[in-house]
């Protein structure tokens, strides 16, 4: 996912300005060089935009145009700012600083707040949710889970958009937004919510940029000050910036110009935030002496893969489509994108699973390996396939790396062996740093060959190897380099979150998938009502979905695997139809009336009703229903329990209990983790209906085939109440 343990993460320092330019083509060289004016940089994907980017900063610190610690470079993510601190190390241009827009404005209030407004600066809240919650209940407005989410998204949108509460409703209403709920009430809680933040002596995220708008429009010695410190300005992923942003920006700047700014209008996919690519269009026009570079050389991806994302954009439509990038591909041919159809969602998931599983044997890394879906929702079938599948995976956004137990511990350990390595019996017979590192790991249970199996066990060694990879990579670039360096390391990665490689397929959403790249890709749920999801009714709204498409094909360096269901549900009505966004650009398809499609065609796989491959036949399909209600069910979670969430459960405590503890066994003994062998919605599921024998058990959903060959005869002699050692005597 973040390739953090290759040997290219250290290499040697260039020796000179001149060779920090070395191995730029053109383009990226009159990035690098154009140190003077506005700079406007038109990156497509793939292009090398942060080489080009870090190179230009380095380059102009290291030929002493530019002082480190006069140049503020700004991104949009914790993880991005980190990877360009380190670029920017390894290029020799360290002291420059690389922030959020967020952590900038912060830490500039943090230190100016007793000058400008005096007294404690108010605590920051991380998330609203609870405060939008207490703002309803004052209002006396009753708002589900799902509201108070949309109604947060609102009031956050009104933020970064400088919309005060009273003027809500206009607002909203001109840029086309589809209200929660009555845009008075949304407006009512707004105001509500600004309350109990003063009142509680907080504030949020965006009050960060707000509070340091307002000290610098009102307090021009602060702002001159800021200004005095911060001589270059350079901001990546452009597109994305928010008015408010850019009211900062340009309080950031004054009346000079030395700004360069990077993007691509074909990559907006945050409008829903505030984020507007016209910033970037109208950037010639707000700077007529610009320079404009335009990088199209696609370097990450095969000429196939870039193909299909040219034939996407030839096909789109407004502002950001007539400003598109035609990307051409640098590397060699690849194979065709593969489409395949499949019955329903679960028969898809299963698909890709089982193609997984083919790749991983076959010798790809599971980190290589992605599948993209548009939302979140998704994500539970395709968990439940991969472990079917046996095949380790990794929720984008989970848990972070250095937040694991291992590793957390594993960084006390190497701390304290760089401290007082003399004393220590681990480090008698090692000298260097690698097998240092190894040595003091052994203790906290990494081992030369990994443990058997995936699972728990096998993860906690994975996070381990992380490590000694990253050590060894380490001294490769850096043979001088002590235990106490790498610790160092270790601890700049852990405030940038810049994570070492993890084994592990990745599931992501397409938006949180966007700057990240791998070598096989799987588009899942690549339909109609998904994509483009069915609430996106403009034409913006449509364009935005097909450049969401955009971003998730461009993430595929050589294999790309899209697929769609014709139904949600299995034995559901098979209504769906591919994406629009694929006429003309998948096999069997016509373009989109009016435009040019791309040329070409790649290899096609559908799915043939009622098969599954070489899988067993299973038992015809019907649509699932409630068995309480009735109501037809859609949700996987209800799915996998036949009853909707808020109908009355008659689960058999005493049984569900008797069946964790048998799958807590069965876990440890293979090393899994407890969901791989039953989810909790299916043994709950199993607790509810006690099946008497194999087919009922197997009309259970999250009970394939493999699971009820390798687990049935268990399962069903716990629910009979049988000891296992009674059902092994009667077998």
């Amino acid at each position: 996912m973040t390739a953090a343990t290759h040997s290219t993460l250290f290499p040697q320092v260039p020796d000179s300005a001149d060779a920090v330019l070395e191995g730029l083509d053109p383009e990226q060289r009159e990035v690098a060089t154009a140190l003077h004016g506005p700079v406007c940089v038109l990156a497509g994907a793939g292009t090398g935009k942060t080489r080009a980017i870090t190179h230009r900063i380095a380059y102009g610190v290291r030929a002493g145009i530019l002082h480190p610690s006069s140049v503020l470079a700004v991104t949009f993510t914790n993880r991005a700012a980190g990877e360009m601190r380190g670029r920017l190390r390894q290029l020799g241009a360290g002291g420059v600083q690389a922030r959020t827009f967020h952590s900038a404005a912060l830490r500039q209030l943090q230190y100016f707040w007793p000058k400008a407004i005096g007294g404690a600066m108010p605590r920051l809240v991380d998330r609203k949710i609870q405060l939008v919650a207490d703002a309803a209940a004052a209002c006396r407005i009753r708002l589900d889970r799902g509201e108070l989410r949309d109604v947060t998204a609102e009031i956050e949108w009104s933020k970064v958009t400088q919309t005060v509460p009273a003027d809500y409703a206009p607002a909203a209403a001109k840029a086309g937004r589809e209200s929660p709920r009555d845009p008075a009430e949304i407006a009512q809680l707004y105001a509500a919510y600004e309350d109990v933040k003063r009142e509680r002596s907080v504030i949020d995220f965006e009050d960060v940029l707000l509070l340091t708008v307002a000290v610098l429009q009102d307090r021009h010695d602060i702002a001159e000050q800021i200004r005095a410190q911060y001589q270059h300005f350079v901001v990546d992923e452009y597109q994305d910036v928010s008015p408010l942003q850019q009211r900062l920006l340009e309080l950031w700047l004054g009346e000079r110009d030395s700004l360069c700014v990077v993007g691509d209008a074909s990559q907006t996919i945050y409008s829903f935030t505030g984020a507007t690519p016209d910033h970037l269009l109208d950037f010639r026009t707000r700077h007529p002496g610009a320079t404009v570079v335009k990088l199209v050389r696609d370097y990450r991806s095969t000429p196939q893969v870039v193909h299909l994302a040219n034939g996407l954009l030839a096909q789109a439509r407004g502002r950001a489509a007539d400003h598109r990038l035609e990307l051409v591909s640098q590397r060699a041919a690849g194979p065709e994108p593969v489409y395949a159809e499949y019955t329903d969602e679960p028969a898809e998931a299963e698909g890709a699973a089982r193609r997984i599983r083919e790749l991983v044997d076959s010798g790809v890394p599971a980190s290589e390996i992605a599948v993209l879906f548009r939302t979140n929702a998704q994500s539970e079938t395709y968990e439940q396939a991969l472990a079917d599948a046996a095949v380790p995976y990794q929720l984008r956004g989970a848990e972070r790396f250095f937040d694991r137990p291992e590793v957390r511990k594993a960084g006390i350990a190497l701390r304290g062996a760089a401290r007082f390595g003399g004393n220590d019996s681990l480090l008698d017979d090692v000298v260097d740093l690698p097998s240092q590192v190894r040595a003091v790991l052994s203790g906290e249970g990494w081992t030369t060959q990994p443990p058997a199996g995936s699972g728990a066990v096998r993860e906690r060694w994975e996070s381990l190897a992380a490590l000694v990879n990253l050590a060894q990579d380490f001294a490769a670039a850096r043979p001088a380099a002590t235990l106490a360096d790498l610790v160092a390391e270790l601890d700049e990665r852990a405030n940038a979150q810049h994570a070492p490689t993890v084994q592990g397929v990745t599931l992501a959403s397409l938006h949180s998938a966007k700057g990240l790249e791998w070598d096989v890709v799987f588009l899942v749920g690549v339909a109609e009502g998904m994509m483009p999801i069915t609430y996106a009714k403009t034409d913006e709204q449509i364009e935005e979905e097909r450049r969401l498409l955009y971003v998730g094909v461009t993430r595929a360096r050589e294999h790309l695997h899209v697929s769609w269901a014709l139904s949600r549900s299995p034995g559901g009505r098979p209504s769906r139809r591919p994406s629009r966004f694929l006429d003309g650009l998948r096999p069997g398809s016509t373009a989109t009336a009016g435009r040019a499609a791309a040329r070409g065609a790649g290899g096609i796989e559908r799915g043939i009703p009622g098969t599954r491959g070489s899988a067993p036949k299973r038992a015809q399909r019907v649509p699932a229903r409630c068995r309480v209600c009735g109501r037809t069910l859609t949700d996987p979670g209800e799915m996998k329990l036949m009853r909707c969430d808020d109908c009355p459960s008659d689960m058999n405590e005493g049984l569900y209990e008797r069946l964790r503890e048998w799958r807590a066994d069965q876990a440890r003994s293979s090393g899994q983790p407890a969901f791989c062998v039953f989810t909790d919605r299916t043994l709950m599921a199993i607790a509810e209906s006690a099946p008497d024998d194999e087919r009922e058990l197997a009309r259970i959903p999250g009970v394939g085939m493999r699971k009820l060959t390798r687990y049935g005869a268990d399962v069903l002699a716990i629910c009979a109440g049988q000891s296992l050692a009674e059902s092994t005597d009667q077998d």
